[in-house]
């Protein structure tokens, strides 16, 4: 597979999507004092579930007080 095949113009937009979502998510785990379950499983799933991880984390982790 070439580098050149690669439709960069779709692929791109969504790899930048996925690290905002990311960084947000982190930096609110790190901010936020009670979450819920424990805050390392929300930082593994943020991390390694791609796109999902942090939608995941920003509905059912965050704990509304």
């Amino acid at each position: 597979m070439e580098w050149d095949s690669i439709p960069w113009m779709l692929i791109l937009p969504l790899l930048i999507i996925q690290l905002l979502l990311v960084v947000v998510a982190v930096i609110d785990l790190v901010r936020v004092k009670n979450t819920n379950g424990p805050k390392w499983m929300w930082a593994l799933i943020i991390i390694f579930i791609n796109i999902i991880g942090p939608v995941i984390y920003f509905i059912v982790g965050r704990r509304n007080e």
